[in-house]
């Protein structure tokens, strides 16, 4: 597979990554490790090299899934993993907490349960508005010294946070949702991330399951899908959504491939420093998703798409309004 570089500092990752929170978080269909290290290994097996987790995905457990798939192949792959949360005494998910100290010790955490001496592209998960970016840049700087961490990365953070935090510690990567569903990066973050040199690495690149063709406005969710909790999923907003799906879907057939694969076609069609991170649970849908590598699209094909997309107007937000506040901070 075409490899892709993030940063300026030699990170270098197959041009599709591979998310591996719904694999036993947030989509209500969990795997077994047996069967989820059988995914990932499936997927370094046809070229994927970057894999991406948190801490708080179980919280705890992906993690340590992806350090059991990995162990066999660690260094040949790339490991993105985040902190930013702080967890109660039962492990459950308690509120944002970039302090140093926890920063560190989510680190250590981390670094355990992946089975690995060195993480390499460290995310702030969230932008923690009571502690200073500067202080958050400075730990994983002090963490990159150490040898414990290579790469410094932003989730979900605004334009300002971002030239403050590389200004500290340069960084190799901002993670963030886009896709064909979600283009408001397009306005003001890629022409800074251009600017100062900083690879993007979408998440949801495909509309969280939407731009597949695969949900309607009938859908059902399993009761512990996040999607439940989601404006932009409900039944109403989902049957207004459709137009774009069926768009998507003429395209698609235009170009003898699936709507998924146009969709993450798109997406690295628009800049060579942009490796989105589909996710998925099934063995047919990944080789789906990497299909996509194969898909070209000319000047003429993304024109048609943007003159097309100009006239579907999304509905909903893609967060609950407690969510909303803890992006582009």
């Amino acid at each position: 597979m075409e490899k892709r570089k993030l940063g300026q500092n030699g990170l270098e990752v197959s041009a599709l990554g591979f998310g591996c929170m719904g694999l036993n978080y947030g989509r209500g269909s969990d795997l077994s490790q047996e069967e989820a290290v059988q995914l990932i290994g499936a997927a370094f097996d046809r070229g994927v090299t970057f894999f991406d987790t948190a801490e708080v995905y179980g919280p705890f457990t992906n993690e340590e899934f992806l350090g059991e798939a990995i162990a066999p192949f660690r260094g040949r792959v790339v490991i993105a993993t985040k902190f930013g949360y702080q967890f109660d005494e039962q492990g459950r998910e308690a509120g944002l907490n970039s302090r140093p100290e926890q920063i560190r010790a989510a680190a250590e955490g981390s670094l355990r349960r992946l089975k690995t001496d060195v993480i390499d592209l460290y995310y702030q998960h969230r932008v923690d508005p009571n502690v200073p970016i500067e202080d958050v840049a400075g730990t994983v700087k002090d963490l990159i010294r150490e040898g414990k961490v290579l790469h410094f990365g932003l989730s979900e953070a605004g334009v300002p946070t971002i030239r403050r935090a590389h200004a500290v510690q340069p960084v190799a990567a901002l993670q963030s949702e886009y896709s064909l569903w979600w283009r408001e990066p397009e306005a003001e973050l890629l022409p800074v991330l251009e600017e100062l040199g900083i690879g993007f690495v979408p998440f949801s690149p495909l509309g969280k399951g939407f731009l597949t063709g695969a949900i309607n406005a009938q859908t059902q969710f399993d009761p512990s899908d996040r999607r439940n909790g989601i404006p932009r999923f409900s039944s109403e907003a989902r049957a207004a959504n459709q137009s774009l799906v069926t768009l998507i879907g003429q395209i698609a057939q235009e170009k003898n491939a699936t709507p998924a694969q146009i969709a993450l076609a798109w997406l690295l069609a628009q800049h060579p420093w942009i490796v989105p991170i589909p996710g998925t649970t099934k063995l047919h849908r990944l080789d789906e998703n990497l299909g996509a590598t194969d898909v070209e699209l000319s000047s003429a094909d993304l024109k048609s798409i943007q003159i097309a997309l100009s006239e579907v107007v999304i509905q909903g937000d893609r967060y609950p309004a407690h969510l909303q506040r803890q992006v582009n901070r």
